[in-house]
């Protein structure tokens, strides 16, 4: 008989893992990285390391967590930590938390006293989050809330310097115009996925709502007079802006 429970609970969390796996965009399941795969491990062994409870948290996603691939990972971590070193903000914005990746990366350059809030629509990832967060030195200025972005944003009364999207991509230009209305010259936002392991280059099917909007971003980041851009092709492309 305990072996029939077994049984069935492994083939339980098989059917929930296969369902969430289908919803999932076709996208996720294609290359995200660009270089060869020696080049990509020569950049990887010579950019620095990062703190240990980072390297355990990308070690129990992809332990634990549908979709690993969805971490932001050692090379664009540093580069996120790099840009918040850079910047300094007082105020960093984060819009898709995942499993807490990025946040703890970007948290490594806020200013003393400074705060940074992370949301994400639902809270199936929230212990994950709340272990790494805690085994952290940032625990204090992450202010996670779950909800839709959209809605959250409007009622903000922080004046943030740094934004990192990495949320649904069919509102990325949604986000974008948002953003706009409470970002002031100076500020920096960065949008991940921007290349959608190539698929910005084909035309898509109108059902290809990821697609669709992420051309129409990049097009509109580029004649935008509100704003200057670069297309990093790191991993799957990362956008940086700039409100001029």
């Amino acid at each position: 008989m305990t072996g029939i429970i077994i049984l069935c609970v492994i083939m339980s969390r098989s059917i929930s893992r296969m369902l969430t796996l289908s919803r999932m965009p076709q996208a996720y399941f294609c290359a995200m990285n660009f270089l060869p795969a020696e080049i990509e491990q020569y950049a990887e062994e010579h950019t620095r390391r990062g703190s240990e409870y980072l390297a355990s948290l990308t070690r129990e996603t992809w332990q634990k967590v549908v979709m690993p691939r969805m971490l932001s990972g050692h090379l664009q971590g540093r580069m996120l930590s790099m840009i918040s070193h850079m910047v300094r903000p007082k105020h960093v914005l984060e819009i898709g938390t995942y499993t807490g990746y990025s946040a703890l990366c970007l948290a490594e350059g806020i200013q003393q006293g400074g705060k940074l809030i992370t949301i994400d629509v639902n809270d199936e990832l929230e212990a994950i989050q709340d272990k790494y967060f805690a085994l952290s030195p940032f625990a204090g200025i992450i202010d996670r809330r779950f909800g839709a972005a959209l809605e959250l944003i409007p009622d903000m009364e922080e004046e943030f310097q740094l934004v990192f999207v990495d949320a649904d991509k069919e509102n990325y230009p949604a986000y974008f115009e948002l953003l706009m209305k409470k970002l002031r010259p100076g500020a920096f936002i960065l949008f991940d996925n921007v290349l959608w392991s190539g698929k910005v280059l084909d035309d898509p099917r109108p059902s290809d709502l990821e697609t669709i909007a992420l051309k129409k971003l990049n097009a509109l980041l580029t004649s935008d007079p509100r704003v200057e851009n670069v297309l990093l092709p790191l991993r799957d492309g990362l956008m940086l802006v700039r409100v001029v």
